[in-house]
């Protein structure tokens, strides 16, 4: 892993202040995403894209996530472009705000840990989104998200999932779990690996993602104090389906995202 890494001292003396504008926008944006799910994706979630044309609902989704990233400080870069819908993306996994990161640039049905379904508010919001949620350590609960997973990707929509099984800390990229890639091969649709990159200067901040043993709120708290940086999402070359071979996709999609994330010139 590369040391070239770019950190905000400790003492940060303008933290507080960041937290006085901050905030409130803050609320006011959590409001806005209740009108969102409530008059948009009530009505027109099953929409997909049809030559290459977004739906309204999906430009809504990534309207309002690059909206909470701004308020967080965080400046959406795309790198590459993604493919049309439906495809399978997968991605590292390093924070809760990756799904916002992903969501800024396409649309798609993510695949969540179950617990978030419970949450206050944040939980509906995400079943309005097409969340896709899964219990860990469940294999029948594993095997009902694929075959919805296939069926979204069947009818149109794109699916993102983050094949490491949960998330990293300290840039470290783990292994990725080769059984999800068995959704696409069903589907029959192309699998795009995505590098999310967080920078400051040019140089990766690997902490802005979960410290370990830090919470999600400590998270979201941290975050939301942070001095401003660049959120890269990157777009890479698809991987060749490989019907008999999963283990060869899942390491090739994690060679790509490696490589991507140390990339100085980024």
């Amino acid at each position: 892993m590369s040391l070239d890494t770019a950190t905000v001292p400790d003492r940060d003396l303008l933290r507080p202040l960041r937290y006085l504008w901050r905030v409130p926008l803050l609320v006011v944006h959590a409001m806005l995403a209740i009108v969102v799910a409530l008059l948009v994706m009530s009505w027109n979630r099953d929409r997909v894209m049809l030559e290459g044309r977004e739906p309204f609902a999906h430009r809504m989704i990534r309207w309002w996530s690059t909206g909470l990233m701004r308020i967080f400080g965080l400046r959406a870069v795309r790198v590459g472009e993604p493919l049309l819908d439906p495809v399978l993306f997968v991605a590292n996994h390093t924070s809760w705000i990756d799904i916002e990161l992903l969501h800024s640039q396409r649309a798609a049905c993510f695949v969540a840990k179950a617990e978030i379904a419970g949450w206050p508010l944040v939980g509906w919001l995400a079943a309005s989104g097409g969340t896709i949620f899964h219990r860990r350590g469940s294999n029948h609960s594993l095997a009902s998200v694929m075959q919805v997973m296939v069926e979204r990707m069947r009818g149109g929509r794109s699916v993102a999932v983050f094949p490491e099984g949960g998330s990293g800390y300290n840039g470290v990229l783990k292994v990725f779990h080769a059984r999800i890639f068995q959704a696409a091969l069903d589907a029959e649709v192309a699998v795009q690996p995505v590098a999310l990159r967080f920078a400051r200067d040019g140089r990766r901040v690997i902490d802005a993602g979960f410290r370990e043993e830090e919470s999600f709120v400590a998270n979201f708290l941290r975050l939301l104090g942070e001095a401003p940086m660049d959120a890269e999402v990157h777009f890479l070359t698809p991987v060749p389906a490989s019907p008999d071979a999963r283990r060869r996709m899942a390491e090739l999609a994690r060679e790509r995202i490696a490589a991507a994330l140390e990339d100085q010139s980024a």
